[in-house]
């Protein structure tokens, strides 16, 4: 190999990456099947309850307050001003939202709450949003598809492609192994990871098929090794700084938020590794050469005589 000083050699360990990938990507998948996906009450249907306090409301707190009731399956939310919450619950109780209320006001009696609506969204609307959220991440990836293909080269595509998948197998697994709820704001979080994943490995794409413009006698090994090193600090700072938005969420944004920054979290991570490790591995595999990135000739017709 021909190494530049200062270039990275990240492709001598691409066999010990892929391995490392292999395992995480079965684990998942175990997951995935002995497991399962916990859906939230989006996916799942189920009874919502808003209630108006007479003063601010401390959502920890009237969590605690329903687990005593016996209602550990709540989910509590705000939504407006301090004073309102959102209760979520898996049943179909009409008269759930009394119940709620008076468990709440026997709990604390100082601040009463008002039940100011109950609705009811059943099993088939759930499974609709599911098989919506599906197709949409399925619609997602076929786009990304014919886009990369469009500006780079079908090599390109099917590089950019495994590679997010690969990064949403990692998330969902994440959320499978340790139960995490799967409603729609995370869901929203596994298409941002996918918009994510793809801007940093694009951008590496870039830095590749410049420099076989550039690099005219350097193998395709060292090519990705210099592209890759070329863009380390924009992908360092870009992740870190990512990083740390997501933490704070993760940290600060409570309950309500934990999911949707989990998978954030995963994911940034996940899309920084598979952007070097599976999306340049790929362009290997499939020997990719200046010829591919050669456009094809003209098929017009000299008709002077």
């Amino acid at each position: 190999m021909n190494i530049k000083i200062g270039t990275i050699n990240f492709m001598g360990v691409r066999n010990i990456a892929f391995a490392a990938t292999l395992l995480l990507t079965l684990i998942a998948l175990g997951s995935w099947v002995f497991k399962g996906i916990n859906f939230g009450l989006d996916f799942t249907g189920g009874t919502s309850i808003k209630l108006t306090y007479e003063q601010p409301a401390d959502l920890s707190k009237v969590r605690e307050q329903l687990v005593a009731a016996g209602y550990s399956e709540a989910v509590v939310q705000s939504f407006g001003d301090t004073r309102d919450v959102l209760v979520r619950m898996p049943s179909e109780d009409p008269e759930l939202g009394k119940k709620v209320a008076t468990a709440l006001q026997k709990a604390d009696a100082s601040n009463p709450a008002k039940v100011n609506g109950v609705e009811y969204v059943g099993p088939q609307v759930g499974e609709e949003l599911r098989d919506q959220g599906g197709l949409g991440m399925l619609l997602a990836l076929g786009g990304i598809l014919l886009y990369v293909g469009f500006r780079f080269q079908w090599k390109f595509a099917l590089g950019a492609i495994l590679s997010l998948i690969h990064d949403a197998i990692i998330v969902m697994g994440v959320l499978s192994f340790f139960q995490i709820t799967f409603d729609l704001t995370v869901l929203a979080a596994v298409l941002a990871v996918v918009g994510y994943s793809l801007n940093d490995t694009i951008v590496i794409f870039d830095r590749v098929r410049e420099n076989f413009r550039v690099l005219r006698k350097a193998s395709l090994i060292d090519n990705i090794n210099i592209s890759t090193s070329q863009t380390l600090l924009r992908t360092i700072a870009t992740s870190v700084s990512t990083l740390l938005a997501i933490a704070a969420l993760l940290f600060f944004g409570g309950d309500n938020l934990f999911g949707f920054s989990i998978a954030l979290f995963v994911g940034v991570m996940a899309g920084t590794y598979s952007s070097i490790y599976i999306a340049n591995v790929v362009l290997i595999w499939l020997n990719l050469s200046t010829e591919d990135l050669i456009p094809p000739p003209s098929k017009e017709v000299d008709e002077r005589p």
